[in-house]
């Protein structure tokens, strides 16, 4: 009996190396390292979690992520849902800017086939007062810019240790008369490992994808050839560029302190008192690198608290930072299950504190996981 579980988990082991191996071996050639492209990626929206439990740590929760936000976090992470699960997000992104930000997300459980998920999220702007060289302080009319992000993903827990998953993105941008369109993919590993499985260990690499370029009418300027007998009028076009997706690789460790015996023996999710720890790094191909460090807390497994710090270079000084965040993060969930036998409620907030003039991050959500 030994010998076959000894065989089950160098399976297990064997399954990890390769997909760990198989990620790192994409991520050297996506981040051989050209940093002076800093700032040169589009579609940074791809950048964004919409997820306030995730987003109360600065998503550093990679390790050990669960449910349908883990499709905006590591992929893997979607193969422990429930039957059914659905989740709602808003935020106020820049609180002053009029940017918002909506969240839908669903996933379902084909047995023990896997997890399949979609997310679908969408920016708004607001409206914006449209100014051309003859009208620099407008026209009278506005315009709205669209973003739409449109990913379905597939997650599979192949053991108690092992979980995996990989995920496409349809991404949307349109701007007055112009748009761009691409594809991004990405892919995530989480292992699990500890007397209690409390240690946690998190890869994932995403928005690894086509290059996108902006087209339309909005490109095109009516104007009259003064060297053509008689003078008539043209119509020219000046295309845009190609840009790239903002790829990253993610790599996160957590773990689980019980501070009560009462789970010993039996289920950990009996614990009434749970810390914990986490540490992050997250590797950039057109930012700066971040580092950082967390902690959540978790009573009766109704009530979290979270916190972090993510440190990036020159952060904090506002003539060399590349962000607007602070490097802080906060927030808390309260949870509860509907009946003996109905969903678990969750409803999550979070904080993020930005640089002036923005006014900070604020996001709310709201999930539900039968399982």
């Amino acid at each position: 009996m030994q010998y076959k579980r000894s065989l089950s988990n160098m399976k297990h082991l064997s399954i990890s190396a390769i997909l760990l191996a198989g990620l790192m071996g994409v991520s050297v050639e996506s981040f051989a390292g050209n940093k002076d492209r800093t700032g040169q990626a589009g579609a940074t929206e791809l950048l964004i979690n919409p997820w306030a439990q995730s987003t109360g740590v600065f998503g550093m929760n990679t390790a050990y992520v669960t449910g349908v936000e883990a499709m905006k976090n590591n992929i893997a992470g979607l193969a422990e849902s429930g039957k059914l699960d659905i989740g709602l997000s808003h935020g106020v992104y820049l609180t002053g800017s009029n940017i918002t930000i909506n969240d839908a997300a669903i996933s379902a459980k084909l047995g023990n086939v896997g997890v399949v998920g979609l997310n679908v999220m969408s920016m708004g702007f607001g409206d914006i007062t449209i100014t051309d060289y003859n009208n620099p302080e407008g026209t009278g009319g506005t315009y709205h810019p669209q973003f739409l992000n449109v990913e379905l993903g597939f997650a599979k827990e192949f053991s108690n240790s092992i979980r995996a998953g990989a995920a496409a993105t349809y991404v949307s941008e349109q701007v007055g008369s112009i748009s761009a369109t691409g594809a991004c993919f990405e892919a995530g590993v989480q292992y699990i490992t500890g007397k209690d499985d409390n240690f946690h260990f998190g890869i994932t690499l995403r928005n690894l994808g086509t290059n996108m370029r902006f087209s339309g009418n909005g490109f095109s300027i009516n104007g009259e050839n003064p060297q053509a007998a008689p003078t008539f009028s043209a119509t020219t076009t000046y295309p845009s560029d190609l840009f790239p997706m903002p790829t990253y690789l993610n790599l996160g460790l957590s773990y689980d302190f019980y501070l009560d015996q009462e789970h010993r023996s039996t289920d950990t999710s009996s614990a009434k008192h749970k810390l914990t720890v986490m540490g992050d790094f997250q590797s950039n191909s057109f930012n700066n690198d971040n580092l950082g460090l967390g902690l959540e807390y978790w009573f009766m497994n109704m009530v979290g608290l979270r916190a972090a710090y993510r440190y990036e270079n020159g952060i904090g000084n506002s003539a060399t930072s590349t962000t607007l965040y602070t490097g802080l993060a906060a927030g808390v969930t309260l949870q509860t299950k509907l009946g003996s036998s109905g969903p678990m409620l969750s409803v999550d907030y979070s904080y993020r504190p930005t640089q002036r003039p923005a006014n900070g991050v604020h996001m709310f959500s709201l999930r539900f996981s039968h399982r």
